[in-house]
């Protein structure tokens, strides 16, 4: 179709319109197609470094996927994550993530999202049961794999450890507790440990590694299912005098998950000996990257990613996008055929944050 341009009476803009358009009594509307998708996103909790880390990401790389923002925070609390999504409904998103801490309790609240045709990603946690367009995720069991190949190597297969563990009422909680304990039995069957469960509480597994210090003063190994737990176990151990060189008889080895900026200086300092980095920044990244692809109509199936991860179906219907989560030590060794990098690299996420 040929275009004319037409000079309207009221404003000096020249209009490029199509043939038989004019100028419509000198005013134009703007398109609607431009306009970027609203999202909403729920944070599970605001009192942890990693999650107050991801909560600094995720405006960041909504701004660079085109996205427009809303944000909850459900503070660890299944019914305020349930009125939160009530409050996306209301709000017209296209698309909601979140990271549900029980993740058996979160199915009516995804069967209410699938049935209005709001697509969510998980992040971080996967539902028990009931149907999201992607989960966002590292693999958990290799965490409780990879702080078991650790502190099996470090104890040459002999001796106590103390595991620390978050809520079992979380698939989080669940993969690394079992991973752990499974690899143990498995590899390092000298090894006796101490499972305590904890709720994600940083007193509560201060407490507890406490008490189990005093029974049994000859624990040598602590693993930490998340960073929650990182400085309460160090102020346990300083008040016992085992806070010391990791060349020392008394230390005793300790190994997190998350990878925030103080566990990655409490290893160069020689306070703890390992984590695992769970990439905050990209659990944000791939949460709304996935929202964006829903939107947009796309489909994804199992296989590797061009990002490093591999996409797995961990039942019909749910796809599982696994994200890369190295094991992080102060020599960038080898623990038990793991391989890991070390703490000062640049390329971890704790050593980025400005």
């Amino acid at each position: 179709m040929r275009l004319r341009t037409v000079l309207c009476s009221t404003t000096t803009v020249v209009c490029a319109l199509a043939l038989l358009t004019g100028c419509g009594g000198g005013s134009t509307t703007a398109a609607t197609s431009g306009d970027k998708p609203l999202v909403g996103v729920d944070y599970p909790r605001s009192d942890t470094d990693f999650w107050n880390s991801y909560i600094k990401y995720t405006p960041q790389f909504a701004k660079e996927l085109g996205l427009d923002l809303k944000t909850t925070n459900s503070q660890n609390d299944v019914a305020k994550l349930t009125a939160n999504a009530q409050t996306f409904i209301g709000q017209g998103v296209k698309g909601v993530a979140m990271a549900p801490q029980d993740t058996a309790a979160i199915a009516p609240t995804l069967a209410q999202m699938e049935a209005k045709k709001i697509p969510v990603v998980t992040v971080d946690t996967r539902p028990d049961s009931g149907k999201v367009y992607m989960v966002v995720r590292a693999d958990n069991r290799a965490y409780g794999e990879k702080a078991c190949r650790f502190l099996g190597t470090k104890l040459a297969g002999k001796g106590k450890v103390v595991m620390l563990q978050g809520g079992l009422d979380s698939i989080n909680g669940r993969d690394r507790t079992e991973a752990f304990n499974d690899c143990m039995k498995k590899n390092y069957p000298g090894i006796r440990v101490f499972g305590e469960a904890t709720n994600w509480d940083g007193a509560i597994s201060a407490q507890k590694l406490q008490t189990d210090l005093t029974a049994h003063p000859d624990i040598k190994g602590v693993y930490m299912q998340s960073s929650f737990a990182l400085a309460g176990t160090l102020q346990v151990l300083k008040q016992r005098g085992l806070l010391v060189d990791p060349k020392n008889k008394k230390h005793v080895f300790v190994v997190s998950n998350d990878g925030i900026p103080e566990e990655l200086k409490s290893i160069a300092a020689g306070k703890i000996d390992a984590t695992v980095s769970q990439p905050a920044d990209l659990y944000a990244k791939y949460a709304l990257y996935y929202l964006k692809a829903a939107i947009d109509g796309k489909k994804f199936k199992p296989g590797k990613t061009d990002h490093d991860s591999t996409i797995i179906q961990v039942r019909p219907g749910l796809l599982e996008d696994q994200l890369s989560a190295p094991l992080v030590t102060a020599d960038g060794g080898t623990y038990g055929g793991v391989p890991s990098v070390k703490s000062d690299d640049k390329a971890l996420w704790g050593n980025n944050l400005g």
